[in-house]
């Protein structure tokens, strides 16, 4: 299944600290979001992978140690608008896929592949 991946201004990829999650955008908005940082060869090394109400969950995640170990990265946030019933299926497949630092259990769901953002 293909997912439209968020960018932010500038088709630029949005950082994780700096992104207003005060926009309208964000009123209600529904999805799977993937956290990342560049490694030294140019490469995503993927932090975390989640699901829920986007606004709520990113800035959690502003202030989880687990996700910020490490201050001398700066971390990028891309999400994708999706309904509730396909949340667990992508963030089941995106999870395994990308293999995130930030371990945590995935859901049980029967993994739904997208394309990623990269």
């Amino acid at each position: 299944m293909n997912v439209y991946w968020i960018r932010c201004q500038n088709n630029n990829w949005c950082p994780l600290s700096t992104l207003n999650l005060n926009q309208n955008h964000f009123d209600n908005l529904r999805g799977v979001y993937i956290i990342w940082y560049w490694d030294d060869q140019g490469n995503p090394r993927t932090v975390k992978v989640g699901q829920g109400f986007i606004r709520d969950r990113l800035a959690a995640h502003r202030h989880d140690s687990k996700i910020q170990a490490n201050p001398f990265r700066t971390l990028y946030v891309t999400w994708a608008n999706l309904p509730p019933h396909l949340l667990d299926g992508v963030e089941r497949y995106l999870g395994t896929t990308l293999t995130p630092v930030a371990s945590y259990v995935f859901p049980t769901a029967a993994p739904i592949t997208v394309n990623l953002p990269w």
